[in-house]
Order: C-alpha cells, then structure tokens, then sequence
C-alpha cells in the first residue's frame, strides 16, 4: 500500500484489502512443514511500561504431540496492503519454553522459527514487538497510553499447516483501560475466539485510552473508536454517525445481505500524520488520519470504500488470493474490480443513501476521469499486478480510479444493452452467491460470463481487450449519453510549480519534475524537501492548490524562491513563475436527454433496475 491522491480535499489516502474465505493455506515452502499442534492460545500484553518503551508483548501456547520439531512463520503481508512487510524484523527477544523449561529453538528463514519439543507438552513461544517508528495501518504501534495491533503483526502460524485451527485470544492490559475491536468475546472481558487463523489475523484491535460510543443500524451494532481522547467529538462525529446510518442499506442491497453481527471502527489522528490511509478488514476498518481531517468531509469517503470491501475481497475475492498466503505475494489481474469497482459501490453508497447529492457523484466521475488522464496509459489488468513492486512511473495506484471508471462503463453498457433489467449489481450479487458462498474465489472468466449475463448475453470481449486489458481511452462521448450524461474538458493556463511530490515521514519529498518546469528550472531534484514555495509554506499536500490560488493572475516571470532541505542542508533556489495548461474536466446531466436515458441514469444512481 502506498498514497493516492484522494477526493477533492487532494489529500493522501491509501485505501487497502483482506481476506475472509477459510480453506487451507498452500505453504510457500513445504520443506518447512510443521509437525502438527492442537488447543492454540495466544496472550497479547499492553500496558503503560511496554508502551513507554513503545512495545507489544505477544505469546503462542499450545499442545505437541511428540518431539518433532513445530515450524513457525510470521507473516509477511498484512492483506489489503499488497506490499511485503516482514513483520518479523520487529521480533525481539524470541523464545521458547515448556513450563520452567527452557527448549532449543533456531530460524529456518527470516520470518520463520522452529522449536523443538523435548516430547509430548505445552509449549509457549513468546516475543516482544517492537513498533517501527512510523504509523501504518498494517502494523502495529505503542505508546503509554495507547496502542493498536494487526493480527498479522503478532500472531505466529504452523507452517504447512491446514490454518482453520480454531484459537483463543486474551488480551492483558491496564485495568482502567479499553479495548476495542471485532473480535468475537469468549465470556471474560479481555477474553475472544478465533474460528480459524484468517479470522484472527483479521481483527485490528485498539487498547488503551481512546473515545468509543456506539449504534445500532439495520439490528446490527456499529462502533467507533478514535484516539486520542477527544481529538474527534462533537459535531463532526455526529454527522459522520448519521451518513453511516444512511450508507449501510444501499451496501446491503447490492449483495443481499450483511455479512457481519458488528461492525468497528477504529481512527487515529495525529499531528505529525502525513495524509490519511485506511485498511479494511472483514467486520472493521482501521483508519489514520492527521488531525485536521477529523470533520472533513472526505473522512465518509474513506469510510464508504473500506466498508464496502466487507462484501468485496473480504469475501467476493479474485480467486489467486483464495486462500491467503501470508508468506509470499499473491498478484492478480483482477485488483481493479477488488480495489476499483469497490470504489465505485462506495461513491454509490453514498449518492443512492442521500449523503450527497447526483451532482457530487458526477463531480467524483470527473475527478477520476482527470486523475486518469494525468497518468502515463496503463492497462488495468498490467496496473492490478504491478502494485506489489509500487511502478515509480505514476501507475501504482492508478487502478483505484480506472478501476472505479470501469465499473461506471459496465454498469452503463450493461443497462443499455438489457434495456435496464440488468445491472452491475446483478454481477457483484451472482458472483458474490456463485463464489464467495460457495468457498471460492472467482476468476477473470467467470467476472466477465457474469458481465454478459446481465446484459442480456452481450459480449464484453471488444470492452476487455480494449480497455480492461488494453490502454485506450475510455470512450466516454459514446457512452455517458447513453444515460444522460457529457463530459466536457476545458484547457486554462495555470501557475505550476513543476513538480509531483509524495509524503513520507520526513515531509513532502520531490519524486518526479516536469521536464522544463520551473523547478527543474531553478535547480530543484528529485529527493528534496519542499520546505517553501514563494510565499506559501509547504506543511501539507495543499501547497499546489494555495500556490496556484496566490499566482494566479501574476505574470510570466514574476520571481519568488524556493526552498528545499537536500540531505542536511537547506537550500534557497531563485525561480520565476511559469504557466502551463491544465485540464479542466466536467460531468453534467444532459437537459435534452430522452427518457430512456433518464431511466437509466436513475437506475444507477438508485439502484433499481425494469424488471
């Protein structure tokens, strides 16, 4: 997982996946194969000392069957993020113990430990892990009165192994402090049960001091959990309360049912916070976000995407993800319907529940359609795959956007070739019934027989090999009439800075200039720290927008200066204002459209269908 821009606000937002179908795990590397455990118990400590030293104490207890050796591996990955972590460099002291007993214990790999039982006996292999220094939704991190963990972060598995062992979790922490999380409780507070590993791995849990409050919507309870203490109250939360209630029926509605007793979840907001990012997981999500984003708008954005994905990949999931394999990385062509068409159930959500109205729908579409046409072509199917390596080119992300655009032009075509009697949603709901309910992930074949059986049994082939599998432009003069709708795209000359800029901890860093810019220009490189552009202070992703908004209107030529820190110096570069074309792209509501477009406009936007 990496950023991407996101919503109107341009803030960075990474938006991520999990996993719920419970079948065996194919190990990677079965020479490792562990010799079988049984009655699995896991204790995680928090409290304020371990929190102080900014760590989390996690142990595995279970029953051997003689004195073969039990094999264990960390994960890698944590899924959603398609990005290879491994957790096990935050491992330390490791060790292994039968009652006062020491056991002998060596690695076979980085991630991966094995024990060697002196027979038939209770062994408890324990650790301390210890955060990196960097919030990140697919980790794990502490402080002295909080923290927050992924299941993939602390809890070891047997390699080779079937991981549809069931398991028990007990949670010790400070007697005044809470916990929050998805898991499933087992009598004692702090006490919770696992069906199998992919449940447990898949619980992100807040302990500590934090804000939590709760709902019931559609008989199902809602929580959320924000830390710090509050940092997100009043009206704001309110509000966010009352979209959450209006999104949840829509989002059942496609699928045909909600798939959790309860849904959490969890924000942390923080100062020093570069962006905002998210990661979904099956009955929750874990969001953090800087400070500032508590109350804006864009927060139901993020919400909308990573709860839809409890229907899409949590369980509607492309099949070479099925199971996980929390060792190796698990590519697929199919990410843009995972990560893409999710997004567009999530815009959706929110315009069939009445959180915004059609015109913020057609203003999303538009902004996707710009944030397509600003980056290099790039099949979808090629983006989905090679998000795992993060292309330094512009395309890393890119099938969030092209993804949701695509689901827009199916939905479309299907409408118009089944006269309005099929839909998108008749796709996500049969394959949802057809794979995921039947244990199974679905298959680039079987999304697109699914595809034309809604419309009727037209082909979609020319549509894949175009533009799923190929790099045309979407054709959408041809297609948004068909509901209504025009794209217009205007060209004005804007002030640019000439420079495309990523987050990280340090700041805002120069990845990419603009060949000719007025960066490059003035002797900006890639690798610096914007500090200062003329008079604008960079602190956020917002310095393009406030620039622009202060040039704007100033000649060509006007001087200002900029100022990076390159290594350890800072460094004032003479630079003089230049202009470039910026396209301007609009969605709009056709005033002449016919009726049949009109209905089927109002299919999408409402999710009906002519049956």
């Amino acid at each position: 997982m990496s950023p991407r821009p996101f919503g109107v606000a341009g803030v960075l937002l990474a938006l991520t996946t999990g996993a719920t179908v419970g079948l065996v795990a194919q190990s990677s590397r079965p020479s490792m194969r562990s010799a079988p455990i049984d009655d699995v118990r896991y204790d995680v400590t928090i409290n304020a000392e371990l929190g102080a030293r900014h760590r989390i104490h996690s142990s595995m207890t279970f029953r051997t069957g003689g004195a073969d050796p039990v094999v264990l591996s960390l994960p890698a990955w944590t899924p959603g993020k398609y990005r290879l972590d491994n957790f096990a460099r935050y491992v330390t002291a490791f060790s292994a113990r039968a009652g006062a007993a020491a056991l002998h214990w060596d690695k076979l790999d980085f991630d991966t430990w094995r024990v060697f039982p002196t027979g038939a006996q209770t062994v408890t292999v324990s650790f301390e892990y210890r955060w990196s220094d960097t919030l990140d939704v697919g980790m794990a991190a502490a402080f002295q009165d909080f923290a927050y963990f992924n299941g993939t972060n602390l809890f070891l598995y047997p390699e080779g192994q079937s991981l549809l062992f069931a398991s028990h979790l007990t949670i010790h922490t400070e007697p005044d402090w809470r916990i929050a999380t998805g898991f499933t409780p087992a009598g004692a507070p702090g006490r919770y049960e696992a069906a199998d590993y992919h449940e447990l791995v898949d619980m992100p849990t807040f302990v500590g001091r934090f804000d939590l409050d709760s709902m019931e919507i559609d008989g199902v309870w809602h929580r959320m959990a924000t830390y710090p203490e509050g940092g997100y109250r009043g009206a704001a939360r309110e509000t966010l309360w009352s979209e959450i209630q209006l999104m949840m029926s829509p989002m059942a509605a496609v699928f045909g049912e909600t798939p959790f007793d309860s849904y959490t979840t969890l924000m942390v907001f923080d100062d020093g916070y570069p962006g905002a990012s998210a990661l979904e997981h099956r009955n929750s999500h874990l969001g953090i976000y800087f400070t500032e984003a508590a109350g804006l708008p864009f927060l139901t954005e993020v919400w909308a995407h990573e709860t839809v994905h409890a229907w899409v990949v949590k369980r509607l999931r492309p099949a070479e993800m099925v199971p996980y394999d929390y060792g190796r990385a698990q590519p697929t062509t199919l990410l843009w319907v995972a990560e893409g068409v999710d997004d567009y159930y999530a815009d959706l959500a929110m315009v069939r529940g009445g959180v915004v109205p059609p015109t913020r729908f057609y203003q999303r579409t538009a902004d996707k359609i710009r944030s397509v046409a600003s980056t290099p072509p790039v099949a979808l199917e090629d983006a989905s795959l090679s998000t795992w390596i993060a292309p330094v080119d512009g395309t890393a992300h890119i099938y969030y956007d092209k993804g949701s655009l695509a689901g827009l032009l199916l939905d479309v075509l299907i409408r118009d070739a089944s006269e309005n009697r099929g839909s998108l949603d008749d796709v996500m709901r049969n394959l949802y019934v057809g794979t995921y309910q039947a244990g199974r992930g679905f298959t680039d074949e079987q999304w697109w027989r699914a595809v034309s059986q809604a419309a009727d049994g037209r082909s979609f082939e020319d549509v894949r090999r175009r533009y799923i599998d190929g790099r045309e432009p979407y054709p959408w003069d041809d297609v948004l009439p068909l509901v209504g709708l025009e794209l217009s795209v205007d060209t004005v000359m804007r002030p640019l800075i000439g420079v495309f800029t990523g987050v990280d901890s340090a700041g805002i860093r120069v990845q990419q200039l603009t060949a000719g810019g007025a960066a490059e220009a003035a002797g900006v490189q890639v690798g610096d720290y914007l500090l200062r552009v003329g008079e604008i202070e960079v602190v956020d992703d917002q310095f393009g927008a406030q620039f622009r908004a202060r040039y704007e209107g100033e000649e060509v030529g006007t001087p200002y200066q900029v100022t990076v820190r390159r290594g350890s110096e800072t460094l004032t570069l003479d630079s003089e204002l230049r202009l470039a074309p910026r396209m301007s792209f609009t969605v709009r509501e056709l005033p002449n459209a016919s009726a049949r477009a009109v209905a089927l406009r109002d299919g999408i936007l409402t999710g009906s269908t002519r049956r």
